[in-house]
């Protein structure tokens, strides 16, 4: 299994870290009064955490020729949109624990993770913007601004159709993937589309680029969905019981319904509705999900996802980063955090 590109991940965080201190060195402003924004920011960002969609965008800039150096401001700003998002679910769900650590709104309060999770998601545009300086013409700027604007906004839609799906008890495997191509896979595919476009690549590229990372993001959500069952939250470093808490019809709970005695239903009803001790409820619903095979048919499906994300590499030419994004295929269901 090969895992991210070592000189790709140790850049990323050191431009994360470099970055934010360069704001207000010292955390204060230019009349010496602390700024705790920045404070906020910081403590977010710099959790360690897998990196993925940033080394996506260097990765698939590369596979077209272009230069990491130039699209590293844009990664950047990926890696501040992704943590945006997870202040802000973590809002949402409630849960405690974030990359082994409080929860921004834990550490901070929910008013103040609001307004970072906000300023996180304007940074992905100033980080945009910064590519000018290395060289990348306006152009493609422009359009890498609405891939990264589309796919926040799909993002959106995703959140607001889980919170749905949630609501009416919909145990529908199509529901659910099109939830999931759009909360998580469109910043996937967004990273690997505005990559490939700052690096230059031709329009057939960067789409391929594009299936691979909607392809990509599907299994990768997949295989989230079953960390809960096949690790512990020491290892994830969030809690295991988030998508029971929050009632979240994920795929092997789908497929488990399907599949599943009446009894395994009922199982899963009291686990959903609350009728269990939280860490009872995680050891039924993980009983029942190993019987009806729910997590090898999970497994499965995310295999068929890894398969297109293959296929979709090869229409790009070899180099260097399309074997690291190749790489990303098997990393995505192997994983265990």
């Amino acid at each position: 299994m090969e895992e991210i590109p070592s000189a790709h991940a140790g850049l990323m965080a050191n431009e994360v870290k470099r970055r934010w201190e360069s704001f207000t060195p010292g955390g204060e402003n230019n009349e010496g009064i602390p700024d705790p924004l920045d404070e906020i920011c910081s403590y977010a960002l710099t959790a360690p955490g897998k990196l993925f969609r940033p080394v996506l965008l260097l990765l698939s800039a590369e596979s077209v020729g272009g230069r990491v150096a130039d699209v590293l401001p844009a990664a950047v700003g990926t890696e501040c949109g992704h943590v945006a998002s997870l202040i802000h679910d973590d809002i949402i769900d409630g849960d405690a624990m974030r990359r082994g650590r409080p929860a921004v709104y834990r550490r901070y309060g929910m008013d103040n993770a609001i307004v970072a999770g906000d300023a996180l998601l304007f940074q992905i545009f100033l980080c945009l913007a910064e590519c000018r300086a290395a060289g990348v013409p306006d152009g493609r700027i422009v359009s890498a601004m609405e891939i990264v604007a589309r796919a926040g906004v799909d993002l959106c839609r995703g959140q607001a159709l889980e919170a749905e799906i949630t609501s009416r008890s919909a145990r529908d495997v199509r529901a659910y993937l099109r939830m999931v191509r759009l909360k998580t896979a469109a910043l996937f595919s967004g990273a690997c589309q505005a990559g490939a476009v700052l690096g230059g690549g031709p329009p057939e590229w960067v789409q391929a680029l594009g299936e691979y990372g909607d392809a990509l993001g599907i299994a990768f959500q997949i295989q989230d969905d079953l960390l809960g069952y096949v690790t512990d939250a020491g290892t994830t470093g969030k809690p295991a019981t988030s998508d029971i808490k929050n009632r979240r019809l994920t795929l092997p709970i789908i497929l488990a319904y399907e599949a599943g005695t009446a009894r395994d239903r009922a199982v899963l009803d009291a686990a959903l509705l609350g009728e269990l001790a939280i860490d009872e409820a995680l050891d039924a619903v993980g009983g029942v999900l190993r019987s009806t095979e729910a997590i090898a048919r999970s497994t499965a499906m995310a295999r068929t996802y890894t398969d297109r994300a293959a296929a979709a590499l090869a229409l790009l030419p070899a180099s260097r980063g399309r074997d690291h994004l190749a790489g990303f295929v098997e990393r995505t269901v192997s994983r265990v955090r």
